[in-house]
């Protein structure tokens, strides 16, 4: 059977044919691109290219497009191809230019990455040392064992100052960390602190903030005129909405406010913090609180309720050092490569419920039955053993206060409940189903 070739095709051998005969010699433009030597070229580059690439792809549809009907030679004027496939000479040429090109640009887009990378690290380089030349004094209340595990890192960074109920002086020394008992809250504050993060378990929480407050006050009326300013507060807690209500119902307006949750502790991040989540919610920034579904601009920020958009270089430097100390505090876990994610404390409560705090329950239930290792356990049931160990590690009370204190954890509970009610009463509907058809036999 005689092949028809594609109509298309042979405008574009025309056309080919029209270009060789009107010049006598090509020469590529630098780029890649098809260009004459001649004057009177009948075809533009462009048309040119477009042509190539069209050949290419008619060609990767595996169409014959051969003028010869059913030959598979090559003619004088072309390049045989197999499969009754021929390509002519300027073809042949244009293909070579352009794997020529693309090469050229894979070649251009690795040096453009290179020089970023080279750009990125010598803008790292500069952070460090902004850093480091003004270094951060950071309080921790709360000198337990997530308080040890943050001072520590916190220490390669700037100086740090601890308190708690117990006595740690011992052990905040072999950390390098400075230690004042939290009976004596104004020698605490004394050590003109940047930066306080309340390390606190969730049902000590309020009360801590609580004996803060008057200390805080004082602090602050001791200071200049015109002045004064009380030190960032961050919580770390594992529910979110619950302590920036508290943060910001009792502390002066003179403290900035920060909310996170490090999703990590000393166990998940004893081999550092790289790759591993820390959320976090920047709360009040000199006395304006901020709106959670703005978009973030470091030059500006936007006030809850009222949506006021406010400066960070209005009225005073105090909105500049009240970004720039957030800024520093956070700079310190992205360089310890955490994966810095900004998040309201809502949306954040929304996702632990069903993350979090789930695995807690079903760590808690699964342990409540006493499970043991057995010689023939599964990869599987080696998992279900380390959720138990994980989970039951940290304290119940850690655990109730996912509870208490996250609005969420009881809708999560019913979604539990009934979700486990559906697979039994599947699992009772199919035993049925096999008792009826039983009968059904029987009876034939």
């Amino acid at each position: 059977m005689i092949k028809l070739p594609s109509i298309f095709r042979i405008f574009h051998i025309l056309l080919l044919t029209m270009s060789v005969q009107s010049t006598n010699s090509f020469t590529t433009n630098g780029n890649g691109d098809l260009a004459s030597s001649k004057q009177n070229q009948n075809i533009s580059n462009a048309e040119l290219n477009t042509s190539t690439v069209t050949t290419m792809s008619s060609r990767s549809t595996g169409v014959n497009m051969s003028l010869s009907a059913g030959s598979s030679s090559s003619s004088s004027d072309g390049v045989g191809v197999g499969d009754g496939e021929t390509k002519t000479k300027a073809e042949t040429e244009g293909d070579q230019l352009l794997i020529k090109a693309q090469a050229g640009k894979i070649e251009e887009l690795k040096n453009r990455e290179a020089a970023l990378s080279r750009l990125l690290s010598a803008v790292r380089k500069e952070k460090m040392s902004a850093l480091r030349s003004r270094p951060l004094t950071i309080g921790v209340v709360g000198f337990g064992r997530f308080g040890q595990f943050i001072s520590e890192t916190f220490a390669k960074h700037g100086r740090v100052v601890a308190t708690s109920r117990s006595d740690y002086t011992d052990i905040a020394s072999d950390l390098g960390v400075t230690y004042v008992p939290l009976s004596d809250p104004d020698a605490f504050l004394d050590n003109q602190l940047d930066v306080i993060v309340l390390a606190t378990s969730i049902v000590s929480f309020e009360s801590t903030v609580q004996n803060m407050v008057e200390p805080l006050k004082r602090y602050i009326a001791k200071q200049k005129r015109g002045n004064r300013r009380g030190p960032l507060i961050v919580d770390v807690l594992s529910v979110k909405e619950y302590p920036r209500q508290i943060l910001l119902d009792l502390l002066p307006e003179e403290c900035d406010i920060m909310c996170a949750h490090p999703m990590f502790g000393p166990d998940s991040g004893k081999n550092g913090w790289y790759n591993l989540n820390f959320v976090y919610e920047r709360t009040r920034m000199d006395g304006v609180v901020l709106d959670q579904t703005a978009a973030d601009n470091e030059e500006s920020f936007v006030e809850e309720g009222t949506h006021q958009i406010h400066s960070v270089h209005e009225n005073s430097e105090a909105h500049i050092e009240a970004k720039d100390r957030m800024e520093r505090f956070l700079s310190i876990w992205e360089e310890e490569g955490c994966n810095m994610v900004p998040l309201s404390c809502a949306a954040h409560d929304a996702h632990a419920a069903n993350s979090q705090f789930i695995t807690h329950l079903m760590g808690r239930i699964l342990g409540a039955q006493g499970l043991e290792p057995t010689p023939i356990d599964t990869k599987g049931f080696d998992s279900v053993l380390r959720l138990i160990d994980t989970t039951t590690a940290d304290s119940f009370d850690l655990f109730y206060g996912l509870y208490k204190y996250n609005q969420n954890s009881m809708d999560t509970i019913i979604k539990l409940q009934d979700s486990m009610n559906d697979v039994v009463e599947r699992l009772k509907n199919a035993e049925k189903g096999d008792l009826e058809k039983a009968v059904i036999a029987s009876k034939l």
